[in-house]
């Protein structure tokens, strides 16, 4: 019989001769289908197991920390494992981030239960409801590509001070892309979901079959500054790297683009005139994740030591006023800035209630995207962001889509987009087509950029 996590945690916390000891077991299971020219390639199911061990040794110039991490990690390897964190932290210098260890808190009631698993069970009723869509594309003529994944992630923490936690976080994600027979236009279109049985297969079709009409009319645009509509996945992929980048050392240190002037940061500038509240909540329905830090490593964002904090419901930005940036213990002493660990999800509300169908059918002349991919960070003081356009730039014109014109690369920063904003659309979640491989928690609404900065006519797909 295999070892259960909680006892891999166990037997690694008695093995510990450190002053101070964190064990993070992760189990993970995942399922996928694969799919290509309307037809189902691959499909599998997979297990793994990761084990993390921080220890902490107290020296008279501080406390140093050593973490180590290895997959497959059997019950025989565990003792080495220990050891080599147990000597990482012996040859390593003070920890700037050193903090006593959390507290004892009341443990998970699970935390000795199994590990959570996915199987293709979770596709039950997506698959069959995937094979109609792929009937309905052939009959259209147009062919189908993409996958489905689903993750559940059972995270057990213990620590030598008695903190026993358990998380079990599913994430599912949904990519398809629609192309014509003779591959000259392409739409996609991307689903999060927690188990598949809330997504559609056949509505997204009917989706991205819209889009590739819309495509059968070519208009050639140069670069410019245009009105343009972001959906809501362009919107998270811009919005995720903004909350990756509002560290709070960094900021008060005059790095990025949350450091006032001077000196201090912004918290408490206006940074958009609309009513934009930007928040995390660990128990928002549908986008739930961890309810306390679950950090692997060190870093201007996150600490060792703070494995086990509870992870409050925090607002970024609420009414377009700056209040929070991400903090660990350590760095909100050294900011004076209040607590606030990063959550693994993040929603945007604006109040607003128009779907994007209503936001293009109020446009007099303007840009819809689908999605952005390739961003890259050009400039951390304005947060100055680049990347292409992606499957799909439509142009508007008295409020109907008339055709698809080529793509760009742009050249925009979030924070300035969030100011120049004239309309928010309704809240709804959403993929992020470039960092969904690593944050799929989150819901947000369409925005109407008067200018969004089209850089440069791109040639690619």
């Amino acid at each position: 019989m295999s070892v259960k996590p909680h006892e891999i945690v166990e037997r690694t916390l008695e093995l510990s001769r450190a002053d101070g000891c964190v064990v993070i077991a992760n189990e993970t299971s995942t399922a996928n289908l694969r799919w290509a020219g309307n037809a189902l390639t691959t499909n599998g199911v997979t297990r793994g197991r990761t084990l993390t061990v921080v220890a902490t040794v107290d020296g008279a110039e501080g406390t140093a920390s050593g973490v180590v991490s290895r997959s497959a990690v059997t019950a025989e390897e565990l003792e080495p494992l220990v050891r080599a964190a147990e000597a990482a932290a012996r040859d390593a210098g003070p920890a700037e981030d050193a903090q006593p260890l959390v507290e004892t808190r009341a443990a998970s009631p699970d935390f000795t239960d199994s590990p959570a698993e996915t199987s293709s069970e979770v596709f039950a009723a997506f698959a069959p409801a995937l094979g109609e869509a792929f009937g309905a594309a052939r009959a259209g003529g147009r062919e189908l590509y993409g996958f489905a994944s689903h993750e559940v992630v059972s995270s057990y923490l213990g620590t030598s001070g008695g903190l026993r936690l358990r998380h079990d976080q599913p994430s599912g994600t949904l990519e398809l892309n629609a192309k014509s027979p003779d591959m000259t236009r392409s739409a996609w279109a991307g689903r999060a979901t927690r188990d598949f049985t809330d997504v559609d297969p056949a509505a997204i079709d009917a989706e991205l079959a819209r889009r590739l009409r819309w495509a059968e009319r070519k208009v050639e645009l140069p670069a410019g500054r245009y009105e343009t509509l972001l959906p809501p996945t362009a919107v998270a992929d811009l919005l995720i790297y903004q909350l990756w980048s509002s560290s709070a050392r960094d900021a008060a240190e005059g790095r990025t683009v949350f450091s006032k002037p001077g000196g201090g940061t912004r918290v408490g500038d206006t940074l958009s005139e609309l009513p934009l509240t930007l928040r995390s909540d660990p128990h928002e329905p549908g986008l739930e994740a961890a309810p306390f830090v679950i950090a692997h490593s060190s870093g201007d964002d996150a600490s060792v030591f703070d494995n086990g904090l509870p992870l409050p419901a925090t607002d970024w930005i609420r009414d377009g006023v700056l209040k929070h940036l991400v903090t660990t213990r350590h760095s909100a002493g050294l900011t004076g800035l209040p607590l606030a660990p990063g959550i693994d999800n993040l929603i945007l509300d604006a109040g607003g209630t128009r779907s994007l169908e209503e936001m293009v059918a109020s446009t007099e002349r303007g840009l819809l995207l689908t999605c952005l991919w390739y961003i890259r960070e050009v400039d951390p003081a304005t947060l100055l962001l680049t990347g292409l356009t992606r499957d799909g730039v439509y142009l508007v014109e008295g409020g109907e889509v008339v055709g698809e014109v080529n793509n760009f690369r742009f050249n925009e920063s979030p924070v300035s987009l969030l100011s120049r904003a004239t309309e928010a659309g309704r809240t709804e979640p959403t993929l992020p087509r470039e960092w969904g491989d690593y944050f799929t928690r989150a819901a947000m609404p369409a925005l109407r950029i008067p200018d969004f900065n089209m850089s440069s006519v791109s040639k690619g797909v």
